[in-house]
């Protein structure tokens, strides 16, 4: 009895994560069709692009098929076909997070938005420091050591910046401390050029010292409370956040 139970409790949990599986996937795909549509909509450039890439590749497939003939044309063609439809959809996923910074640029909260959308092992504490107008400081750890990314005026975000580093440098030590201020000025870091300027930081401590690290900085707390935290852009730009993910995995 005991035997028929168990296997009766296993079986129904993996019907339980196979339709959990399921209904994730079909998520995944109503989120790609959805942020299709939007995109399609306000790029007009997106659909000539991808089908262009696509009839590129699968037609230089086809001629190369036909040149060696035999077996390798018909391993050629179903293999450029599979490559056009990747390209296509890589220009998609590219396009569509590029509009999204746009749209996300300049707005309350778009760098904390930004950082929590990075791939890798970053360790992202947004708002350990802020300002009446929604400037703030965000916190980050990495394999760099720690780094404070500031959005807001650069006038008002740089004490705030010098007073971050002053009270992080006496639990850090010798690691590295960096400074971003988000902006198009002389100095600044774009918000779409973040994620790549991050992570071209040299590697400067272990997995093992960040966990240590943050434990440490977490006794720092926050000089801010939660209402006074950004609230990140538009809606739209949220809905898209989900569409970034499935397309870094695919």
């Amino acid at each position: 009895m005991a035997k028929s139970r168990n296997s009766a409790e296993v079986k129904a949990a993996k019907a339980e994560a196979k339709a959990a599986r399921k209904a994730a996937s079909k998520q995944r795909r109503s989120q790609l069709w959805q942020a299709f549509q939007i995109q399609r909509k306000e790029d007009k450039r997106l659909l000539p692009y991808m089908i262009g890439a696509f009839v590129l590749i699968v037609a230089a497939s086809v001629a190369l098929g036909v040149y060696a003939g035999g077996f390798t044309m018909f391993m050629l063609i179903p293999l450029g076909i599979v490559l056009g439809a990747l390209v296509a959809f890589i220009i998609f996923g590219r396009r569509a997070q590029k509009s999204v910074y746009r749209k996300a640029e300049g707005q309350t909260g778009a760098a904390a938005w930004a950082l929590d959308n990075m791939r890798g092992k970053w360790r992202v504490t947004p708002g350990v420091a802020a300002t009446g107008h929604f400037d703030a400081v965000h916190r980050v750890i990495g394999r760099p050591g720690v780094i404070f990314v500031a959005e807001g005026s650069p006038t008002r975000v740089k004490p705030l910046l010098a007073q971050e580093k002053k009270r992080t440098a006496r639990l850090v030590g010798d690691v590295p401390i960096y400074d971003v201020i988000i902006g198009n000025g002389d100095g600044e870091v774009p918000l779409s050029k973040l994620d790549r300027h991050l992570t071209r930081l040299p590697a400067n401590i272990t997995v093992k010292q960040m966990d240590a690290l943050e434990s440490r900085l977490a006794a720092l707390g926050s000089k801010v409370g939660p209402a006074a935290m950004p609230k990140g852009p538009l809606p739209a730009q949220a809905k898209m956040r989900g569409v970034q993910r499935t397309v870094r995995r695919r």
